[in-house]
């Protein structure tokens, strides 16, 4: 079976925060298959707040690993989706 798991990450506060995260997420760049992040951008603004799509591969159990560094940092709220499949 093969799983793939989407994790929804939300910064609260990019600037405080950013550092922190880039360093786990570079601690488990092994898992990372994608990575999507954005935030608003204008002439007049640009925002504290941030988010962060990842798109995870691997085992489950390193998964949970990523989470669980990921929610000791505070600032940042995590969300998830996992797909299993079979192959043909």
């Amino acid at each position: 079976m093969k799983h793939t798991m989407i994790l929804g990450i939300l910064v609260f506060d990019r600037i405080k925060e950013a550092g922190k995260t880039q360093k786990v997420l570079s601690k488990h760049a092994s898992l990372i298959r994608t990575r999507l992040g954005f935030h608003e951008l204008s002439e007049a603004v640009c925002s504290r707040m941030g988010t962060i799509l990842l798109v995870l591969e691997g085992q489950p159990e390193s998964w949970e690993v990523l989470e669980k560094d990921l929610a000791e940092i505070g600032g940042i709220e995590i969300q998830k989706m996992k797909f299993d499949y079979l192959f043909k």
